[in-house]
């Protein structure tokens, strides 16, 4: 007769070996640790505050440096101190920001009013030309049919626009002109860059002191593959962006259209988020090239499409690569979330953001797999 086994190893075996009940206690804990730290979040109140406070300072601060860095390098590389290297950039930056405020500024300044200003015959155009399609006696009788104004619903729209436009230069002009704000993103920005393109490759070591010595080897790789993908990110999407406005503001001046500029600078902005970006931006120039002719419809269409290809092709193969390995539609899926839980801050940092989470999340696993030999390969499958 078999004796019975002792209750703790029917424990260890039921329980402390079983992978399902693990992991059902490990969520169990993650979910009181959740649950705990809701009812008590007005601790961590002064770190939100000091988080706001401080975070677009280090994101503008962290953006410009990993824009900078390389130039530093370089130039140290070639025997000039590294201190004198980040003054020189300093100055050419400077430099560059007055003539772009003395030159180019006034003159986008000068079509967006002029845009703003000749909004209304370009919505009485829209209207004209839908009547010319449509015909003048079949719009009459829709208009009397179904109450259906053509020149209200552009003239609501245009309202709502300019409600949205005005609403967004209000909260930008609020929180750009608070004193904290100016004084963080004028002053700290320089300061904080100046010292992290001095002393940022001690940054790393200085984090890891901190980490036990065993991990510190799996902390650094992590750190390096995550700088790695951000700056990659960062320096590609800005000089793709910058190639795209470029390339469009050419081809609105060969074709004749518009508010060339503006669009061509919208354009380059709005690039900067993947995918969406360029479906965003190729609006405002259909609606102006529409209300000019159709002729000039064609003409902007095949710019866009030409500066797409070249784009698609040539460009951002070459300065993007395929650093972050990330499916385009998982891109999309998480611009999307992003956006809906972040807004549009949570649109430009969405891709960046998952990048940095990825690869955590698989040095993660991979640390999981070396320490439980649960995911051992086999040769059944």
């Amino acid at each position: 007769m078999n004796n019975p086994l002792p209750w703790t190893e029917r424990f260890k075996r039921f329980f402390l070996n079983n992978r399902f009940v693990l992991s059902l206690l490990v969520l169990l804990l993650i979910g009181l640790n959740i649950l705990v730290f809701s009812y008590v979040s007005y601790i961590f109140l002064p770190f939100i505050a000091l988080v706001k406070t401080v975070f677009l300072p280090i994101l503008l601060t962290g953006i410009v440096f990993y824009l900078l860095n390389p130039l530093v390098d370089i130039l140290e590389r070639r025997g000039l101190r590294r201190v004198y290297s980040i003054l020189i950039l300093y100055l050419l930056i400077i430099g560059l920001i007055a003539l772009l405020i003395t030159i180019v500024v006034p003159f986008i300044r000068q079509q967006i009013v002029s845009l703003l200003d000749n909004f209304p015959r370009y919505s009485k155009q829209v209207e004209l030309q839908f009547e010319q399609i449509v015909g003048s006696g079949l719009f009459d009788r829709l208009q009397e049919t179904l109450n259906f104004d053509p020149a209200n619903y552009v003239e609501k729209a245009a309202t709502q626009l300019s409600r949205i436009v005005n609403n967004a230069w209000v909260s930008i002009g609020a929180v750009v002109g608070a004193v904290t704000e100016v004084v963080l993103s004028i002053i700290t920005v320089p300061l904080i860059l100046f010292y992290l393109l001095r002393d940022g490759r001690k940054l790393p070591s200085f984090m890891l002191r901190f980490l036990p010595t065993s991990l510190r080897g799996q902390a650094f790789s992590v750190m390096s593959e995550m700088n790695h993908q951000i700056s990659s990110y960062i320096r590609g999407q800005i000089i793709v962006s910058c190639c795209i406005g470029i390339l469009l503001y050419i081809g609105y001046l060969v074709i004749g259209l518009d508010y060339s500029l503006v669009l061509a600078v919208f354009a380059a902005c709005t690039s900067i988020v993947p995918y969406l970006g360029p479906a965003i931006a190729i609006t405002p120039a259909l609606i102006i090239a529409i209300v000019t002719s159709p002729i000039m419809l064609l003409k902007m269409i095949i710019v866009w499409t030409i500066v797409q290809l070249v784009e698609g092709k040539f460009i951002s193969p070459q300065i993007m690569g395929k650093n972050l390995h990330i499916h385009p539609i998982t891109i999309l899926f998480v611009i999307l979330t992003a956006g809906k839980l972040f807004g549009i801050l949570g649109i430009i940092l969405a891709v960046p953001g998952y990048a940095v989470l990825k690869v955590v999340v698989v040095h993660l696993f991979q640390w999981f797999q070396k320490r439980t030999h649960w995911y051992e390969p086999t040769d059944r499958l």
